[in-house]
């Protein structure tokens, strides 16, 4: 892991963080904060407690930080849409992250370069690896009902090939791309583009609220896949190990396709099928000059 001097300065910008906390171990919080304490490129981070009590504000270092407790669990968008309400008017590039993240000191100073150089785009996603350093695909396509149906009550090995194309799978996840739907476990916004579009629906208690604003940015700028950095999530999966959070999933599955079509979704197949056609010209363009590449 490189130590914060021996990252390059990227250009000055106002840059912002929110974690939400809800019954969170002081261990995962504590790991998670100091991935982001690596260097002081954060102007201000807030954390907001959902949790019953305070107890983790004792866990907290007191760099730049803001702690808001809030007493109830309000969910996981409106917890991080008061964070976001309070740098709006201050940030460039704000980042909404999961407690279960951990990450090297490079990788926000360069997201945030890339960002720079990159105008158009609103929302980025660097490569997201497990415990094991296996790649997980959480760079996607729009969902349709059933990508979501298969994704929760399915076995992986089942509708294997729906399930590659879903999550880009075919393209590596080695190169830099736009894709439509990114996960909300590591979330680098442009500030300008939530201005834009408006941040999480609290209609959302917890899951799909990334789907949503993903799907949101996506239509005013590009949402970008960036492997040139890697973070870690542990992925806890709550929805598969406990009925109570499988029916909250469910429940904002319902909404999310109740706001934005169930089976009549005309932008959904367009802005898929555009995706899926610049992924396949960059794949063939790839393999053709491999096959130009003098051989050794």
């Amino acid at each position: 892991m490189k130590d914060a001097q021996d990252i390059k300065p990227c250009k000055k910008a106002n840059v912002t963080a929110s974690i939400v906390l809800y019954k969170t171990s002081p261990a995962e919080l504590e790991k998670v904060c100091n991935s982001l304490f690596q260097n002081d490129i954060f102007t201000k981070i807030i954390i907001v407690d959902n949790s019953p009590d305070d107890r983790l504000k004792n866990t907290i270092p007191g760099k730049k930080v803001e702690y808001i407790f809030n007493d109830r669990n309000i969910g996981y968008g409106a917890a991080h849409n008061i964070a976001i309400r309070k740098i709006i008017d201050q940030s460039d590039y704000h980042l909404a992250l999961n407690t279960d993240i951990f990450f090297s000191a490079n990788v926000i100073p360069k997201i945030v370069d890339y960002l720079n150089k990159h105008p158009k785009v609103g929302l980025v996603l660097p490569k997201v690896l497990n415990l094991m350093g296996e790649t997980q695909y959480l760079a996607k396509l729009l969902p349709t009902p059933s990508n979501l149906l298969i994704r929760l009550f399915l076995p992986e090995n089942i509708f294997k090939n729906k399930r590659t194309k879903y999550q880009l799978a075919f393209n590596g996840y080695n190169t830099t791309m736009e894709a439509p739907c990114l996960s909300g476990c590591f979330m680098f916004f442009r500030v300008e583009a939530l201005k834009e579009v408006g941040m999480f629906d609290e209609r959302y208690f917890l899951y799909a609220e990334d789907f949503d604003l993903s799907r949101r940015i996506h239509e005013k700028y590009q949402t970008i896949y960036y492997p040139k950095v890697e973070i870690t999530h542990y992925h806890h999966r709550h929805s598969y190990k406990s009925s109570r959070m499988m029916l909250v999933h469910m429940i904002n599955t319902i909404r999310y396709f109740n706001k934005w079509g169930w089976f009549y979704d005309p932008k959904r197949w367009k802005t898929n099928n555009r995706a899926l056609k610049e992924l396949e010209y960059k794949l063939a363009k790839k393999e053709m000059n491999k096959s130009k590449a003098p051989k050794k």
